[in-house]
């Protein structure tokens, strides 16, 4: 089974898969399509690029860090890996709905749900932006990790302190 690592959040536990020293997975605990992983919470066996994106997600909840620079590898088909390439584009605190990013991958608004799909699956959340996307009427829809988080995400990206969102 791949092993997962686990740390906090100001949004609850986050767990990162790594394989073959590039970051693969990054799920809140217990979001929709959590994967099944061997889970530790010993810092001691964490491999560097875990430890690099536990720092940079400390870094990007202080406010302190706008872009990822974690080696990636996203396996997905390759419609999926096109959204998330897109996704990659839409810069720290904008929102675009998903008919805009249809229509930004040369799709017709109508491939909003492919899109709303794909983005649903995207296996490194915060990193590959998949908050920022929104419904065309502004509404807060679709995040695997829940849409309190989607919306805590949001109001960070807008100057919100992440101390305010803090699980208790």
């Amino acid at each position: 089974m791949t092993p997962g690592y686990r740390i906090a959040s100001p949004l609850g536990g986050i767990v990162l898969r790594v394989e073959d020293d590039l970051l693969t997975g990054l799920f809140f605990v217990g979001q929709k399509y959590f994967p099944a992983l061997s889970i530790t919470s010993a810092q001691q066996f964490m491999p560097p690029v875990a430890r690099q994106a536990q720092t940079q997600l400390d870094e990007f909840f202080a406010g302190e860090r706008r872009v990822f620079t974690v080696p990636l590898h996203l396996r997905g088909t390759a419609f999926q890996r096109l959204v998330w390439k897109e996704l990659s584009k839409i810069p720290y605190g904008v929102t675009v709905s998903y008919g805009a990013m249809a229509q930004r991958m040369g799709l017709t608004s109508g491939a909003a749900r492919a899109v709303g799909s794909a983005n649903g699956k995207n296996p490194v959340s915060l990193i590959v932006p998949c908050h920022r996307v929104i419904a065309s009427t502004g509404d807060l829809t679709g995040y695997a990790g829940g849409i309190d988080r989607k919306q805590a995400l949001l109001a960070l990206e807008k100057g919100a302190h992440m101390d305010l969102f803090t699980e208790a």
